[in-house]
């Protein structure tokens, strides 16, 4: 299913609601000492939106990249408490996660409003990942296609291929979000070809050609290799295993065989 395979693995940190400021800037200082012979991998963190400054400073000149948890579409404006993917750029990001099935689930994000963030963040300079995937229900009822084809319809909407093409996907399982439970490579494999297959129908083939899918839900260093062995599987989004030093840099190490 996947077009001839040229793409770079990105490994990806998503700390969450956690680490403010002074203890953000700790685990980034460790994580770039580390990393800093990292050239063969792409590295991003995503940080609580207070802690970035912190973390932008610190790594500055070093191959990890900083992204904001979520942004909305506007760059200024009467929305208390919204984060401005203009204000990002500005900061210090180069990335924005669009859709996270937290913000999903906790703060009702529509499909819509994901689009919006994305081509909020393409207008100021953000490399959006796009995050999809179904819940235990939705898997169990044979509904997987039909669910993350309809994610990906609205979140890409009127993009064109030159747009598309800057946008890297997520697939994470909802019941593998915090679970401590990890898709099977096989299942990984089969929800990727179904993005990957309908990146292929919907734009020219060079978008599916270089579109990067990484896989998010309970990744650890001891399941990152199957996972990685997966042709449609570029890398992984990487929740808890990534408020720790050795596991995230385990699951980087991982990546680059």
């Amino acid at each position: 299913m996947s077009p001839t395979r040229s793409r770079r693995r990105l490994i990806a940190g998503n700390w969450k609601l956690q680490f403010g400021p002074t203890h953000a800037a700790a685990h980034a200082a460790a994580l770039r000492d580390r990393l800093l012979a990292v050239e063969d991998v792409d590295l991003a963190v995503f940080p609580t939106a207070m802690s970035i400054p912190a973390v932008v400073d610190t790594v500055k000149r070093s191959n990890l990249r900083v992204g904001v948890q979520w942004a909305c579409a506007h760059a200024e404006g009467a929305y208390t408490g919204a984060n401005s993917p203009a204000m990002a750029r500005e900061i210090g990001c180069g990335w924005v996660l669009c859709g996270h099935s937290e913000v999903r689930g906790d703060f009702g994000e529509t499909d819509a409003r994901v689009h919006a963030a994305i081509r909020g963040g393409l207008k100021h300079g953000l490399l959006p990942m796009l995050c999809v995937g179904e819940s235990v229900e939705e898997r169990a009822a044979g509904r997987l296609r039909e669910v993350l084809e309809r994610q990906l319809e609205v979140a890409y909407g009127s993009l064109h291929a030159d747009e598309a093409a800057t946008v890297t996907i997520a697939y994470e399982p909802l019941w593998a979000i915090g679970t401590g439970v990890t898709a099977t490579p096989d299942k990984a494999q089969e929800a990727h070809a179904v993005i990957r297959k309908w990146l292929l129908g919907r734009f020219p083939e060079f978008v599916a050609a270089q579109t990067r899918v990484l896989y998010g839900g309970s990744v650890k260093a001891s399941n990152i290799a199957g996972l990685l062995a997966c042709p449609d599987v570029d890398g992984a989004l990487v929740g808890g295993a990534s408020l720790d030093v050795d596991a995230f840099c385990a699951i980087v190490d991982a990546a680059r065989r």
